[in-house]
């Protein structure tokens, strides 16, 4: 999407075509509400060239939170202090949309109608992607939450993992799992129950419960007919859905984020090849988060993080999560 175009956008054109795009994210209606009204707090209480030039500030976050700061101070009776990190937030997700996949071209409005709006995925550019942060955390784990699909999807997958089906010694059950993460993550594998007799025969039970990381070698090459596929990313998602502290997951918009982050800032030295050797990919993510200084979060929540990032950042030609 040119900037240009969505600079000259009117104030209500900007903020249908952006709740459009929460729509489409499936963030609750209240959510979407706050957003759109939030987002655009500088415009509404300041001006159209205020709201842009911070949206575009090199700086983007201390001088998006001095404006904020000061306008707030100017127009609020609340704590500013409080409400400052709330309304940031907001305008960082703003800030991201204009750089995702989901931006759109815009078709100049008929007769004083809002501009139509016609969706199409930008090619692939070179991007300024914001430095791993405890804020940044914050605001992907809240992202996480926010959607309504992702924390439904995760406590259907739960109750079947932990409570209807936590062991590996029946291939029924273990098929129903996999056929479950094939068809939620859209793994692409097309003969699923090679995959679940495959892992019936490994005894798992006692290795995922220890976090034993070559168990994901194991279970990630299965022959189908006369062909031995490769599942990496699905025998990390089965893994996880296990034992989701000890194994992180791995997909193609994590390989693009840290590659991205050792290009640019050198928190690790690794190959491209050593992000499909799982021990070695569990032992990279350790390495960007003590680089950081992220601490704090587990693998799990690194995990989210970091996938929602290359979503945000690295969009592919298509939808969800690759194999």
């Amino acid at each position: 999407m040119d900037i240009n175009n969505m600079k000259a956008l009117s104030y209500d054109d900007l903020r249908v075509l952006y709740r459009n795009y929460l729509n489409s994210q499936e963030f609750t209606k209240k959510t979407i509400h706050t957003a759109c009204a939030d987002a655009f707090y500088l415009w509404r209480k300041g001006s159209k060239d205020l709201f842009w030039n911070t949206v575009n500030a090199t700086d983007f976050e201390n001088n998006a939170r001095d404006a904020l700061i000061m306008a707030l101070s100017e127009n609020s009776t609340g704590n500013v202090n409080s409400l400052v990190s709330g309304y940031l937030s907001h305008l960082r997700r703003f800030r991201l949309y204009l750089t995702s996949d989901e931006t759109a071209d815009t078709v100049a409005p008929k007769q004083g109608k809002t501009a139509k709006l016609a969706h199409k995925r930008k090619k692939r550019m070179d991007v300024d992607v914001a430095n791993p942060s405890i804020d940044q955390i914050e605001f992907y784990l809240k992202k996480w939450d926010d959607l309504e699909h992702n924390h439904l999807q995760e406590e259907a997958l739960n109750k079947l993992f932990f409570k209807l089906c936590p062991y590996n010694a029946d291939v029924t059950d273990i098929l129903l799992k996999a056929s479950t993460l094939n068809n939620f993550y859209s793994t692409n594998i097309f003969s699923i129950y090679p995959v679940a007799k495959h892992i019936c025969v490994l005894d798992i039970d006692a290795r995922l419960k220890a976090g034993d990381v070559t168990l994901v070698g194991e279970i990630q090459y299965v022959t189908i007919g006369n062909t031995e596929k490769n599942f990496y990313s699905f025998a990390t998602k089965y893994c996880s859905h296990h034992n989701p502290l000890d194994y992180p997951i791995y997909d193609s918009y994590v390989d693009e984020v840290l590659r991205y982050f050792r290009k640019r800032d050198g928190f690790s030295d690794f190959q491209d090849g050593d992000l499909k050797d799982y021990a070695k990919f569990k032992s990279i993510l350790i390495d960007f988060r003590s680089f950081y200084v992220l601490n704090k979060y587990n693998l799990k929540q690194i995990d989210q993080y970091i996938w929602q990032l290359g979503k945000d950042y690295f969009p592919k030609n298509y939808g969800e999560k690759k194999a």
